[in-house]
């Protein structure tokens, strides 16, 4: 199983220094990847170009994969971010996982002018222009009547790997009929993921896709053997819960591994074991903790990892992709 982190400090926005230095710890560290996810508008921490903060943390390291957990079809023009996404893999060498996602909030497709209503179509219209323009297919001709391709095409062909976000029936549907690896919300509690994973099986068997082994789930992790601190941690991540999962008297631990060493490693080899996955991915944006405490979770989850074996090849859903 890889173990990954999102990043993990952003109090005071998206500094160089700040984030490459959390890029370069992580691959020190041994994690597999670092993830970024996409959100805009209203908040200085908000990330409305994640490959542009990844391109920095791209020249700060050697191994690391970069990824993305949502990066926006909807709002753009397919040519122009399959150039951007062509750009980063050269950039990183071929470090790029793109989680890609159609995005949830109005307020976003309301500014961009766009509606709401066809993001699941603008969606799928883009993703087919970006597949097409990465396998250096013609996307048009100049006026001598030569052909116009992509360039730079992506180190990795016929393009970096593809998880697609994904949250509600329709979406599961649509991942699985395009036979791409779901990346389900963070906090979704484990008995929906088991049939959010079946699901999307489903919709992939159905639309005659053979499905391979890439399981990636996302956690909050906070590992810390005081458990004083771990209770203030839960406490404070309850209250930024979304008010309907509040409603709905969702607990921090059905989403979120929040405690010490062993309770830890018992958590996420029960998410092994139940959902068999390949990738899970730690971290989350946590309260302001100090760094020691941090940076000691983070160590402490690649020990976890290590020593977790994955139950082989007999996984419920995904694509071979790292």
């Amino acid at each position: 199983m890889e173990i990954a982190v999102t990043a993990w400090r952003s109090e005071d926005g998206w500094s160089a220094p700040s984030l490459c230095g959390q890029a370069e710890r992580a691959e020190a560290m041994g994690f597999h990847s670092y993830w970024l996810p996409e959100n805009h508008f209203g908040d200085p921490r908000a990330i409305p170009s994640p490959l542009t903060l990844l391109a920095a943390a791209a020249a700060r390291t050697q191994r690391l994969k970069l990824a993305t957990t949502s990066y926006l079809l909807p709002i753009r023009h397919p040519i122009q971010a399959a150039e951007e996404v062509a750009v980063l893999d050269q950039l990183s060498g071929g470090r790029v996982i793109l989680g890609i996602g159609r995005g949830i909030q109005d307020a976003v497709f309301e500014v961009f002018g766009l509606s709401s209503r066809d993001k699941r179509a603008r969606f799928k219209t883009n993703l087919n222009t970006m597949l097409k323009a990465w396998r250096g297919e013609p996307l048009n001709e100049d006026l001598s009547g030569e052909p116009v391709c992509l360039a730079p095409l992506p180190v990795q062909q016929p393009h970096p790997p593809l998880w697609v976000a994904a949250f509600g029936p329709l979406a599961l549907k649509q991942v699985g009929g395009l036979g791409l690896p779901y990346l389900a919300s963070p906090i979704e509690p484990l008995d929906s993921l088991t049939r959010n994973y079946a699901l999307h099986a489903e919709a992939a068997a159905d639309a005659g896709h053979r499905l391979e082994a890439t399981v990636p789930v996302m956690r909050t992790v906070f590992i810390t053997p005081n458990n004083r601190l771990a209770t203030r941690v839960k406490e404070k991540l309850a209250k930024a819960l979304p008010p309907a999962l509040q409603r709905k008297g969702v607990s921090v631990d059905e989403w979120a591994i929040i405690g010490d060493h062993s309770y830890a490693r018992e958590r996420i080899a029960h998410y092994v074991e139940t959902l068999n996955i390949t990738h899970f991915i730690g971290g989350g944006r946590l309260p302001a903790l100090p760094d020691t405490d941090l940076l000691q979770s983070h160590e402490w989850l690649v020990q976890i990892g290590d020593g977790i074996d994955t139950p082989g090849d007999q996984h419920p859903a995904g694509e071979s992709s790292t």
